[in-house]
């Protein structure tokens, strides 16, 4: 390990849950979503918390996911952690996930913390094991580690400096609505993880039932 490159176990780490989508495939909120008894939302908050100093779910106030607060908040309860929980409402709308991206860094950084793994609200199989893997990715000159499988980059399960927020902004501001435009604006190292499933995303009923039906 150079000097220039963080100590994997001593960084300061947020969580970041983007759940402010309108869920238009699915047809109804990703957020609410049963999996194993308990909201996909709890579930993923829960998994953040075992690696995150604290978790800020990013959702505007007029999305689903905020609208339905106190009922995911209510169900959420075992094995969660709520005063190390945070609801971020000022995320820009009609700009897709770049926008909750940056809100979410911006408030990471207020709260002192110099990286922010984050995630889509929509992966049941997450597991610490990809934030651990993640980790072991960051380098003194890295702006991003994003996980990699066999077919495709997955920029919203990544490690972000939080400090990134205002390139971020500035590429929104210009017209920008990619996730990948915005880790190809950065300096992003690229980690093949050990367990392909855990960044299986829900998109739509019929991936739901059928990851419910192979995790049986």
């Amino acid at each position: 390990m150079t000097q220039d490159t963080p100590n994997p176990e001593s960084i300061r780490l947020a969580g970041i849950v983007l759940a402010g989508g309108r869920s238009r495939r699915m047809g109804s909120d990703k957020a609410a979503l049963d999996w194993e008894g308990e909201p996909m939302l709890a579930r993923v908050v829960r998994v953040l918390q075992e690696r995150c100093d604290a978790v800020l779910v990013v959702a505007g106030e007029r999305s689903a996911a905020y609208q339905g607060i106190d009922d995911i908040r209510g169900r959420a309860a075992p094995g969660i952690d709520r005063d190390r929980v945070r609801w971020v409402t000022d995320e820009q709308e009609g700009v897709g996930p770049l926008g909750g991206l940056v809100a979410g860094l911006a408030a990471a950084a207020d709260a002192g913390a110099q990286y922010a793994f984050v995630c889509a609200t929509d992966m049941p199989l997450i597991a610490p094991g990809l934030i651990d893997e993640l980790r072991r990715g960051l380098t003194g000159s890295t702006q991003a580690v994003i996980a990699r499988d066999a077919q495709r980059d997955h920029p919203m399960a990544g490690i972000y400096r939080t400090d990134t927020a205002s390139v971020i902004a500035d590429l929104v501001a210009g017209g920008e609505r990619r996730m990948l435009g915005a880790i190809e604006a950065l300096t992003t190292h690229r980690v093949g993880v050990s367990e392909p499933d855990w960044l299986v995303n829900v998109n739509a009923p019929e991936d739901l039932h059928r990851l419910r039906a192979v995790s049986r």
